[in-house]
């Protein structure tokens, strides 16, 4: 059995009803071998925005992604045809941070008229990890966070996806003998709905607290 353990970097926008454009993804594969995890194989790649071509300054301030790196990017279905198989033909599980990585998935393919049945066995490693640590959903840990509690150190960039991904797949590995996943396929989900969650390092849930401070909001 394979984990993937993946992130994405999307545009940022000042109103969240519109799709923002999914403009990076990078995963990590893990694989089970007697109960421990290895990792055996990285993806990584910038996606050319379908939405909003233009990126903005506070997308770049955010993410790091510049206008050149996602004009030299494949499309969002070309990507998926090669991360498709880069997953392969083994039996594999989908694990990101957080649900609104697969929501926004979910979103594109559907909008891309792309199948899902390739979005599968999808777990949600912040849920869990903050399960363990006795709290609910509306209690999320932040990555930092619970990498600091975990007394794992963060190695790269924050919000790059890539370095994101191999940030929540050590964690994943330390934790993974205490979980139970879950078994699931996006393809036959009668509806998937999310709220996008993110915690600042005293612990406490403040959505988009980071993006507010770039935007000039208190929350």
């Amino acid at each position: 059995m394979n984990y993937i353990v993946f992130d994405m970097e999307f545009t940022v926008l000042r109103k969240s009803q519109y799709l923002a454009d999914i403009l990076e993804i990078g995963a990590i594969k893990l694989s089970d071998e007697d109960g421990h995890l290895s990792l055996i194989d990285l993806f990584h790649t910038h996606v050319r925005p379908n939405n909003y071509k233009t990126i903005t300054p506070l997308t770049t301030e955010f993410t790091g992604i510049t206008q050149e790196q996602v004009n030299n990017a494949p499309a969002f279905k070309d990507v998926v045809s090669d991360f498709t198989r880069w997953l392969g033909d083994s039996p594999y599980f989908m694990c990101s941070w957080g649900p609104d990585d697969k929501h926004q998935l979910v979103r594109h393919c559907a909008l891309h008229k792309i199948e899902l049945d390739w979005i599968q066995n999808y777990n949600d490693i912040q849920l869990m990890f903050t399960r363990l640590q006795g709290a609910d959903h509306g209690q999320r840990f932040g990555l930092k966070k619970a990498l600091a509690a975990a007394e794992i150190g963060f190695l790269g960039s924050h919000h790059n996806a890539l370095d994101d991904a191999f940030n929540t797949a050590k964690l994943f590995k330390k934790i993974f003998p205490l979980l139970f996943l879950e078994k699931n396929s996006a393809a036959t989900e009668q509806h998937y709905s999310t709220s996008l969650v993110y915690s600042t390092e005293d612990g406490l849930n403040k959505p988009f607290s980071q993006l507010a401070e770039l935007l000039g909001m208190a929350i």
